[in-house]
């Protein structure tokens, strides 16, 4: 068996709802100069076109069959997160999206297992939507963005949501958006290339620095292309937390690299000796298999792309393509 935790998928009945019930929810079915399909959240936040093979079911049994991918974890388009939408709005868009992902990996149990997303501008909202996600439609967690509409994830009051996610052992997929707003990244594919793992190494960063990862240990937190920079830079934090304690310490009681090694790491940085890389540092255990199917920077071959890591035993291969993700589906508090 094998298992791939980052791959995107928008059902076509998302968007069938949103151009009926769209309105009430504060969003509205428009379309571009080309006659594609966009939506704009409460007024002001444009999202798409929406590839078509995001929705193409049979596609995508398709490429994961070619590839040897037995399951996929389905996760939204980031910006499909919707956390502009305010009150009721969203937590109706929360739970109706909720509930088509469900529905989508319920017609094909054995090779999709859903996760869903939650309205993290409401905490509160945002717990009881998890909860109902795991525990009534079977999801195994949910994918967040790296901000929650622009506000950091440390400042906008996620408590509720972290303690419901710690309680409930569930995956929680943590995505970039949006990357580093007032940069210039309009050239040379730099919004994908850099600003992408810039922005996921700046969330966890503050994460780990503002006490989240310390108070919530058993929190079960995976970082997509393989975690950013933050493997590279993780002794950069290391010398910060010993060398200027006054501003790296003031939440944090452990050394961000005891709490960088609770986290998980997808394995889709494209390059075997880089997955070396990250394996010899957090631990076999803490890889996991990720493709971002079906954009344009996924990885086609995603177990062959673990079988060519150098150095790894036949065991360590094992936990990252399926070990892992079985151990952690195994433990999600129901």
């Amino acid at each position: 068996m094998s298992y791939d935790v980052h791959a995107h998928c928008v059902p076509p009945e998302l968007m069938e709802l949103l151009s009926v019930d769209g309105p009430a929810m504060d969003v509205e079915v428009t379309k571009n100069d080309r006659g594609e399909e966009l939506l704009v959240l409460a007024g002001r936040v444009r999202v798409g076109p929406l590839p078509a093979a995001l929705g193409d079911t049979g596609a995508r049994l398709a490429a994961m069959d070619a590839a040897g991918v037995d399951v996929q974890l389905l996760s939204h388009r980031t910006e499909l997160s919707a956390y502009a939408l305010r009150g009721d709005a969203g937590r109706r868009y929360a739970r109706a999206f909720n509930k088509i992902m469900a529905d989508e990996a319920a017609r094909h149990p054995d090779r999709f297992i859903a996760l869903g997303t939650v309205p993290l501008q409401d905490p509160a909202a945002a717990a009881e939507e998890l909860a109902y996600a795991v525990r009534d439609l079977g999801m195994a967690g949910v994918e967040i963005a790296s901000t929650v509409d622009g506000v950091p994830l440390d400042q906008a009051g996620l408590e509720p949501f972290w303690a419901a996610a710690s309680e409930l052992r569930c995956f929680v997929l943590l995505h970039p958006n949006a990357p580093l707003p007032g940069v210039d990244l309009g050239d040379y594919f730099l919004e994908n290339l850099f600003g992408r793992p810039a922005e996921s190494t700046l969330a966890i960063a503050r994460l780990l620095f503002s006490g989240v990862l310390e108070r919530h240990p058993e929190l079960v937190l995976c970082l997509v292309h393989g975690g950013g920079f933050l493997p590279y830079q993780l002794g950069r934090f290391q010398k910060g937390f010993a060398v200027a304690p006054d501003r790296t310490a003031v939440h944090l009681g452990r050394p961000p690299a005891e709490l960088a090694r609770r986290l998980y790491y997808d394995s889709l940085l494209h390059v075997p000796e880089a997955v070396a890389f990250l394996v010899g540092l957090v631990g076999a255990e803490r890889v996991v298999m990720g493709s971002d199917y079906p954009y344009e920077m996924h990885e086609r071959e995603p177990v062959a792309a673990i079988r060519a890591v150098p150095g790894l035993t036949d065991e360590q291969r094992a936990l990252i393509l399926r070990g892992n993700a079985e151990r952690i589906l195994g433990e999600i508090r129901r």
